[in-house]
């Protein structure tokens, strides 16, 4: 595995049920990503790319196949491995946005900096990223103060206050306008641009495709289509 290469999957199959009411939600999806990219999953709901999110973040294991994130095989470490590095090394942004209403803006950020067990000054990473996300002047407001735009730039604020290598994002856009949607994608190219992270994102919006790295397609489980950006 290349040092470039920060996830690769071989020949993932996953399994959900059994019997006649067996459903084969991932068909053989053997992929890399690369560090520094914006990688769009692209696909229909119930095609697939939920779980291979979920494959790739170590939220749940493949039937058969393997995930490496990082150079380890995520199937040779223990839960308690796989939550570190889920705490420490990956990020995550919902459509649910999921912030905690009874907190500010800036106060949603610097507890996640507190799970983290960050030792970097809380107080300035907080201000950093939210001014890296344009909400500097609106971080002493409560969720509810906030539109869903704002709260979407807050959860990605949050998801990348700790420097993880990764973030996964679960369709991320679903449920905001599309002028909203297009500036959060706009955000998470400059993220990769500027800050080097890895972004793997899910989306059914064919509006946000031209802003990514590499584009794959699912279809019933199967990896239908790999493009990289030049190719579109």
């Amino acid at each position: 595995m290349s040092h470039k290469v920060a996830i690769q999957t071989e020949k993932l199959h996953k399994y959900f049920g059994s019997g006649k009411n067996q459903v084969h939600a991932l068909n053989n999806v053997s992929l890399e990503i690369e560090k520094g990219t914006l990688v769009i999953l692209k696909g229909r709901s119930g095609s697939g790319k939920t779980t291979l999110l979920n494959m790739l973040s170590a939220l749940d294991t493949p039937t058969e196949g393997k995930v490496t994130f990082l150079g380890k095989d995520l199937s040779t470490l223990r839960t308690e491995e796989k939550e570190n590095l889920r705490r420490f090394q990956m990020g995550f942004v919902f459509q649910s946005v999921a912030l905690i209403p009874v907190m500010t803006a800036f106060e949603n950020v610097e507890f996640a900096l507190r799970l983290s067990n960050s030792k970097e000054n809380h107080a300035t990473r907080v201000k950093e990223v939210l001014e890296r996300v344009g909400l500097a002047k609106r971080m002493d407001h409560m969720a509810n103060q906030l539109s869903g735009g704002e709260q979407q730039r807050v959860a990605i604020a949050r998801a990348v206050a700790h420097h993880p290598t990764v973030v996964f994002a679960d369709e991320p856009t679903g449920a905001l306008d599309t002028a909203s949607g297009l500036a959060v994608m706009q955000l998470f190219r400059e993220l990769v641009d500027e800050e080097g992270i890895t972004i793997v994102m899910t989306t059914h919006d064919p509006n946000l495709m031209e802003l990514g790295d590499v584009l794959y397609e699912l279809e019933d489980g199967k990896l239908l289509l790999h493009q990289r950006g030049n190719e579109k």
